[in-house]
């Protein structure tokens, strides 16, 4: 009996090294390409540090500094006011084309695929097309508004019209949420809508009654992730501007700035400091809307 034991034991502290050995470039590259990386930008938001020469710790100077740097609260506002309208919009649309899409319909399957494509195309595609729809003197949407009469914006030149222009060009993208969309459609059970066929409800009282809030789960989940890409929106504004964030800094957006601070200044532990407190209020954002969700989100079995 011992002697089987014994067996067993080495067999087992056999298959463990081999396992070991199997899961060791996984957890070098854990090390290496994310532990390092996290720890090591702790470290650095309290430091000088700028690659080229040695780093000294400097405390708290880079956040006191960027307290007092007009374009960290400029790319703040900026980003704020693009979240702030940007992921209501989407929920919003999304929601209305997977109602729509949920239909049965004649070519429902091409209209899927035609919504879903802009997904693939890639952000600079999408900027250059944009920018050529969107030009104020020889722009497809300001000719057809000139056409109806109506004197059409700067679009991207102006200011005041850049953030929405911007929005605009995110929504149209919104292929993968709807996809989401779509599921958590058809994952609602029918028996509810028989059931309110039964009671003699119109197509309105299923949609306020059944389906919207049976789809709260999946609003919630789109929704979170919405805020987290849009508090760090960077390449699609990025190209359009080439990192500049005009007009009048318009669309200087947080991660824009602090990209220019690391690759184009060089100051990394600038940076680093910027990359923490964005870190904090996405976390505080995302912990609101996680409480909150108690009082609107709604899973089927719940009573």
């Amino acid at each position: 009996m011992a002697q089987i034991t014994g067996t067993r034991g080495s067999m087992e502290r056999k298959r463990a090294k081999y396992g070991y050995l199997f899961i060791g470039p996984w957890i070098l590259g854990l090390l290496l390409f994310y532990a390092y990386p996290l720890f090591g930008s702790i470290y650095y938001s309290f430091t000088n540090y700028n690659v080229i020469s040695r780093s000294s710790w400097v405390g708290l100077d880079n956040y006191s500094t960027l307290l007092r740097d007009p374009l960290f609260w400029t790319g703040i506002r900026n980003t704020l006011f693009y979240a702030a309208f940007e992921v209501p919009l989407s929920v919003m649309l999304g929601v209305l084309l997977a109602l729509l899409l949920n239909m049965r319909i004649k070519g429902r399957g091409l209209f899927r695929t035609v919504f879903f494509l802009p997904t693939l195309v890639p952000v600079v595609a999408i900027s250059i097309v944009w920018e050529w729809l969107l030009n104020p003197q020889f722009g497809l949407i300001n000719a057809w508004l000139n056409a109806a009469g109506v004197g059409g914006p700067g679009w991207l030149g102006d200011p005041a019209w850049s953030k929405p222009s911007l929005i605009v060009m995110s929504l149209w993208g919104i292929g993968n949420a709807l996809i989401i969309y779509l599921a958590g459609l058809q994952d609602i059970s029918k028996e509810y809508y028989e059931a309110a066929d039964i009671d003699g409800a119109n197509a309105v009282n299923k949609a306020w009654r059944i389906t919207f809030p049976l789809l709260t789960p999946v609003i919630f989940f789109n929704m979170v992730m919405g805020i987290i890409n849009a508090l760090q929106v960077f390449t699609l504004p990025y190209a359009i501007t080439y990192g500049t964030g005009k007009p009048a800094d318009s669309l200087l957006f947080y991660s824009m700035y602090l990209y220019n601070n690391a690759f184009l200044y060089m100051k990394m532990g600038y940076a680093s400091a910027m990359a923490w407190i964005m870190f904090v209020i996405i976390i505080a954002i995302t912990l609101w809307v996680f409480k909150s969700s108690a009082k609107w989100v709604y899973y089927q079995g719940d009573e």
